[in-house]
């Protein structure tokens, strides 16, 4: 009688603990992220555009290439799957029978070894969707890179989006109406207009997503309608649709490290190591606006002398260093941009040295040009801010990018339906 009842006490406690375990999984937002040391430069973009981001038409000719380099000096088997998610990149409650038309793991078996580099590395392509392996809804995915055919030997994710267009937007971008906001903010005023699509309740059944530049640490996503018209929704807030505007991104350009390019100021070569420091950059936080050329945060990986950068840009060390005499008491300083998946992490985070009375940072990356900000991250939240290091002008040139999803009555799932990239061309 004792066994029997322990035995099932067992039981429903592993039950129990496994239900936890997928409720925790189903809840958790599905960021880019990599989990194996030996992987690096993780790419996803349109095919042959490499400064575009991942979005591309349901059932469509549209292709998107994924590449990443492994540090690894034989060649190992990955494996990939795709994952739909909610408009917030939880996951969604889709079995991927009902999103994925053909199998649901795949091969990824184009690969090319590196040559003449110090850092040797084998480079994978993956070109998606494929024929026998291709999203049918739209909507938010990740695409998921594992190892011995395993889906929970997980080594990075990557997120993506397919887009069902059934709605049109019409958006301006002008300086915050705001009197206090009108230096330094923009406002992104929209209207979206929907035919002869069935919305019930478009405050509830429509999700909007703006975002500055496609960065993922200050987007917006809690606006509803100011007023809806026939066959139409209008956004024309004066706040709570405004960005502070920040400033031109920094950069540098490793393309070639056989000459000191702008931003460099040493470049030393260390046994297998190449390692390139830049100038020590100051804050801007009180500066005038200076109009310089910049790809909004954007890299792209090249090397100056080589035919295939893919496979012959080397990697180098680049130190980082910031002169900023104030100590920020509640928050950390962190370099971000789109090489960083605009993630806020230790790998990015600068460190106080005393002896040099600087902030510093050294970052692993491959060669090409980058552009990159310095943020402040608050301790008592998950917010950032720019305008600390960087200030804020509202003559600065910004994409801005609105993402619409729609839950209808009769789906169990968040449709990407619209989508506009639009820019701010003020001065």
């Amino acid at each position: 009688m004792n066994i029997i009842y322990f035995k099932n006490f067992f039981l429903f406690i592993l039950f129990f603990l496994k239900i936890n375990v997928f409720c925790q999984e189903k809840t958790q937002i599905q960021k880019n992220k990599t989990l194996n040391k030996n992987i690096h430069t993780v790419l996803l973009h349109l095919e042959g555009d490499p400064l575009s981001y991942p979005i591309i038409k349901l059932n469509s000719l549209d292709k998107l290439q994924l590449s990443f380099d492994d540090f690894n000096d034989e060649y190992q088997e990955y494996y990939y799957s795709i994952y739909h998610c909610n408009s917030d990149w939880t996951l969604s409650d889709l079995m991927q029978s009902e999103y994925i038309d053909g199998f649901f793991e795949n091969k990824i078996s184009d690969y090319e070894y590196s040559f003449n580099t110090s850092i040797s590395y084998t480079n994978y392509n993956l070109i998606f969707p494929e024929q026998i392996l291709k999203p049918k809804l739209s909507g938010n995915y990740i695409i998921s890179v594992f190892t011995n055919n395993n889906p929970e030997e997980v080594v990075f994710q990557k997120r993506f989006k397919i887009l069902d267009e059934k709605i049109s937007i019409n958006a301006k971008v002008k300086r915050s109406t705001l009197i206090n906001e009108r230096l330094f903010s923009h406002e992104i005023d929209f209207n979206i207009d929907y035919g002869n699509l069935y919305i019930p309740n478009p405050y509830s059944d429509i999700k909007i997503i703006l975002k500055q530049n496609n960065r993922e640490d200050n987007d917006i996503t809690n606006l509803k309608p100011l007023f809806v018209k026939q066959n139409q929704l209008i956004y024309d807030y004066e706040e709570g649709n405004t960005f502070e505007a920040g400033n031109e991104f920094r950069y540098f350009d490793t393309k070639s490290i056989r000459y000191h390019s702008e931003k460099i100021k040493e470049i030393e070569f260390d046994s297998n190591e190449i390692n390139v420091e830049l100038f020590t950059d100051v804050s801007k936080t009180f500066d005038e606006f200076i109009s310089l050329g910049d790809i909004n945060g954007n890299f792209i990986i090249n090397k100056q002398e080589a035919w295939n950068s893919e496979i012959e840009a080397d990697y180098v060390n680049v130190y980082f260093s910031l002169l900023e005499n104030r100590r920020p008491a509640n928050g950390d300083i962190y370099i971000i941009g789109r090489f960083s998946d605009w993630d806020l992490n230790d790998k990015y985070k600068l460190n106080w040295n005393e002896k040099t009375r600087k902030y510093e940072c050294k970052i692993l990356l491959k060669q090409g040009f980058y552009n990159y900000l310095y943020v402040l991250k608050e301790n008592n939240n998950n917010k950032t801010n720019s305008s600390y290091i960087e200030g804020s002008h509202y003559q600065v040139n910004n994409d801005y990018y609105i993402y619409v999803y729609f839950k209808d009555i009769g789906n169990n799932y968040e449709q990407l339906i619209g989508y506009l990239k639009t820019s701010s061309n003020l001065f």
